[in-house]
């Protein structure tokens, strides 16, 4: 993969490493690659609500145009409704500008294929490579360059099209819903109003700068606290994005991504709606999803991170349902991406028609205890640690001591200077304190 690219897209500081002759660059490129020189071209441009935003689109919008191909600006908007709305407008691409769930000061731009799919590591290098070679393009002039086009409607046709997913109504369900200050603040609340949930919102009034900030899926102790305090059947978290969702229970309990599909698996599966009963999901899920889905006469097939990882998966394979324990779920179905408020009225429907409380849907799958540990280490150094012979003997040791009752994941961080280090097995403490020492070596050797 090139230089810019990570696992979701191009991020970085905006205005630093995120510059605005980036973001042009981007957008002719990327223009010129995903378009491949059509008439009447166009491109859907959506965003969240980080103060650079407006800044990163007008760049994007010059870079876009330059080459000929209209720009449908969309405002903000959740991730997955930028998916939805190429292919509901026959767009030839889409492109999110948005950071995720990091800091304020941060930015991102990822591109979706006229069909809605994130892009492959190859039309990707295929970018930068223009990005590279810039002379390749040729500037059209007159009557031949693109043009902007505010669209003011596409949360409601992002809305609108999730209702259609379910056939349930949520009258007499109490929803607590934290929306992170983030591109989900308007569509989320209109989504479950119209469904007719008693809902309570917190984090809906994003300035630009609130985005996540002590609030949203990276933060749910303010959706569990709200749960408890209205008396709520569910909570349920976005990022700031909305391409993710972290649930509470009514007890205040966390129920992420791997109880999300334990629980969507299990109801897709009596609904004979679960093809080969099988779920997708990444090497970060617990072990603890394997073995219910094992015990309810379920498979599971396993990615390297990365919702579009899950994605190419289940389209290979004809599955309909995967995700991460991060809270990105997939239902293929319904959204080409990982979709926060798809997934919460899925599950909120799922609740709904089993008549049962939310910890009960949960209760089935167990968790392993889990630790993961950063580990701070060079931008230019983090996927050194394959090559480190030190590093390489203390993961061996440390599975070794395991005999099959753990697993240790180690990976580079697709956005960050980080190489993230995960330990799965029985006992808490001890794993902890494997997970701290190993990302201590790392950091030591890696820095």
């Amino acid at each position: 993969m090139g230089s810019f690219f990570g696992t979701d897209g191009v991020r970085g500081i905006a205005n630093k490493e995120l510059t605005c002759e980036l973001a042009y660059k981007l957008g002719r490129a990327g223009a010129y690659i995903l378009t491949e020189g059509k008439k009447n071209a166009k491109i859907v441009i959506g965003m969240d609500t980080r103060i650079s935003g407006d800044m990163l689109e007008s760049a994007l919008v010059a870079g876009i145009c330059s080459v000929g191909v209209d720009a449908l600006c969309i405002g903000v908007v959740p991730t997955p409704a930028v998916a939805y709305l190429t292919r509901k407008y026959k767009a030839d691409a889409g492109i999110v500008i948005s950071a995720s769930h990091n800091p304020v000061e941060y930015n991102g731009i990822k591109f979706f294929n006229d069909n809605g799919y994130k892009l492959t590591d190859e039309i990707e290098d295929k970018i930068e490579g223009i990005i590279k070679n810039d002379d390749k393009i040729e500037n059209p002039v007159g009557e031949k360059v693109g043009k902007k086009e505010v669209v003011d409607n596409g949360v409601k046709e992002y809305t609108d099209y999730l209702k259609t997913t379910i056939d349930v109504d949520f009258t007499g369900l109490k929803v607590a819903m934290d929306c992170g200050n983030g591109a989900c603040y308007e569509a989320a609340p209109m989504l479950l109003e119209e469904l007719n949930a008693d809902i309570k919102v917190i984090n809906d009034e994003p300035n630009g700068i609130n985005i996540n900030v002590e609030c949203g899926s990276t933060c749910p102790e303010k959706t569990q606290e709200l749960v408890k305090e209205i008396g709520a059947d569910i909570g349920i978290a976005f990022d700031g994005d909305a391409d993710r969702l972290i649930a509470v229970d009514e007890n205040g309990d966390i129920v992420d991504g791997d109880y999300i599909m334990a629980i969507c698996g299990e109801y897709l599966k009596s609904k004979g709606k679960l093809p080969k009963d099988t779920v997708v999901a990444t090497v970060m899920s617990n072990m603890g999803l394997d073995i219910y889905l094992k015990e309810n006469t379920m498979d599971i097939v396993k990615t390297k991170v990365g919702d579009r990882y899950v994605v190419k998966e289940m389209l290979d394979k004809g599955y309909s349902l995967g995700g991460e324990q991060s809270g990105h779920i997939i239902f293929l179905d319904y959204n080409t991406t990982g979709d926060g408020l798809l997934t919460a009225i899925q599950l909120i429907s799922v609740l709904k028609e089993s008549n049962k409380k939310m910890s009960q849907l949960a209760k089935g799958m167990k968790k392993l205890p889990q630790i993961l540990v950063n580990a701070k280490v060079s931008q230019e150094k983090k996927k050194n640690y394959l090559n480190d012979k030190i590093i390489k003997e203390e993961i061996t040791k440390v599975e070794e001591r395991f005999k099959g009752e753990g697993r240790v994941l180690i990976r580079p961080s697709g956005t960050e200077p980080l190489v993230r280090v995960m330990i799965e097995g029985k006992d808490t403490d001890e794993i902890k304190k494997i997970a701290e020492n190993l990302a201590g070596i790392i950091e030591k050797r890696l820095k």
